[in-house]
C-alpha cells in the first residue's frame, strides 16, 4: 500500500499520475480537512472533492478544481438577493462560487452527516458514486478549521483568505483551530503506519499538509518510519507551482526555496523530490538532513506526471 499525505490541486494531479504506475486499490490518500468550511448551509470539503473529481476523471482541467462542463445558474440566481441582504448577513454568499453539479455533492454530504455519519463514510460513499478506486481518507473526523492572520490585522477562515482575498494579502501567522481536541481518524492512522511508502505530496507545507500534521501522533508515526517517507517539493525555482506557498513561506519566515521546504520536511522524510531546476540546491537540501531527489517534478504531461510518481515511490523504497 501507497500512502499520500495531500491538500489541494496539486496532490491530486499526483494521485491521478498514481495510475499509470500502481494499481488504484493500493494507494491512500490521506486528506486535509482544516479547508473545510459550511456556506448556505451546506457542508462543503474542497480538498476531499477536488481529490476525488480528479480521480474521477472529471475536474475541469483548466480551473484545476470544479467539475468539467459546469454551469453557474444557481449562483446567478443569488445574486438577485444581494440588494435586500442585512448588513453582516452571509446570506447570498456568491464569492465562494459552487457549480450546479457540484452543489449535489455539498448537498448529499450534509444530509449524510446530519444523519449522524462520519465524514469518513461520507467520504467512502461519495468516491464510490463516482467510481474512485483509491481509498480517499479525511485526515480527522473531528472538525479543525484553518485561520488565517493577516499582517494588516484580524483573522480570517482560510477560504475567505484563499478565494474571497484572493491569497493576495500578507499574512503573519496561521492556525489550526481546534486541532489540540481532533484526533487522526484510525483509518488515516493506520494508513500512514502501516503503508510501504508514504509520499507527501507536492502540496503547501503550511496550509495543505500542516494541518495534517497538526493532528495529534502524525508527526510521530511519520519519524517512525521516516526512511521510507518522501516528500515532493511545490516550490520550484523559488515559485510554488500553484496557489500562494511560495509568498505565504516568506511570510511566516520560512525560506521560500526548496532548502525552506526541505527545512520544514527533515524532521519526518529521508527524500526530497525537486526539479533539474533547483540542482543546484542539491547540497544545500542535502545539508538540511534530508536526501535529494532530482527530477522533472512539474507535471506538464502525463507522461512526465508518470516519470515523477515512479521516481517518487523509488526514492521511498517501493
Amino acid at each position: 500500500m501507497i500512502t499520500i499525505v495531500c491538500g489541494g490541486v496539486g496532490a491530486a494531479r499526483f494521485l491521478r499520475a498514481l495510475h499509470g504506475v500502481v494499481e488504484p486499490a493500493s494507494v491512500a490518500a490521506v486528506v486535509n480537512t482544516g479547508d473545510d468550511t459550511v456556506l448556505h448551509g451546506l457542508s462543503i470539503s474542497p480538498d476531499l472533492d477536488t481529490i476525488v473529481y480528479t480521480l474521477a476523471g472529471a475536474i475541469d482541467p483548466n480551473r484545476g478544481w470544479g467539475l468539467v462542463d459546469e454551469t453557474w445558474t444557481a449562483m446567478a440566481s443569488l445574486a438577485r438577493y444581494e440588494p435586500v441582504r442585512p448588513a453582516g448577513s452571509a446570506a447570498a454568499t456568491t464569492w465562494f462560487n459552487l457549480g450546479d453539479r457540484d452543489l449535489a455533492t455539498h448537498l448529499y454530504r450534509t444530509a449524510r452527516l446530519a444523519e449522524g455519519a462520519t465524514l469518513t463514510e461520507v467520504t467512502a460513499e461519495v468516491a464510490a458514486a463516482w467510481g474512485v478506486g483509491e481509498r480517499v481518507l479525511p485526515m480527522s473526523d473531528d472538525r479543525v478549521a484553518t485561520t488565517v492572520e493577516l499582517a494588516a490585522g484580524g483573522a480570517v477562515a482560510f477560504q475567505e483568505y484563499f478565494v474571497r482575498l484572493r491569497h493576495g494579502v500578507p499574512v503573519r501567522a496561521v492556525r489550526f483551530d481546534g486541532v489540540e481536541r481532533a484526533a487522526p481518524t484510525a483509518a488515516a492512522l493506520a494508513a500512514l503506519r502501516e503503508a510501504d511508502a508514504v509520499v507527501i505530496a507536492p502540496s503547501n507545507p503550511v496550509v495543505s499538509i500542516g494541518p495534517v500534521r497538526a493532528l495529534p501522533g502524525v508527526d510521530e508515526a511519520l519519524a517512525e518510519r521516516r526512511g521510507s517517507v518522501v516528500a515532493v517539493s511545490p516550490i520550484v525555482g523559488g515559485v510554488a507551482l500553484k496557489g500562494p506557498a511560495d509568498r505565504m513561506l516568506a511570510e511566516l519566515g520560512h525560506e521560500p526555496s526548496v532548502v525552506g521546504v526541505a527545512r520544514l520536511y527533515a524532521p519526518v522524510a529521508s527524500a526530497l523530490v525537486i526539479d533539474p531546476l533547483d540542482e543546484h540546491l542539491a547540497d544545500a537540501v542535502a545539508r538540511e538532513g534530508i536526501r535529494p531527489v532530482v527530477v522533472p517534478s512539474v507535471m506538464t504531461t502525463p507522461d512526465v506526471a508518470r516519470a515523477l510518481a515512479r521516481a517518487t515511490l523509488d526514492a521511498a523504497g517501493s
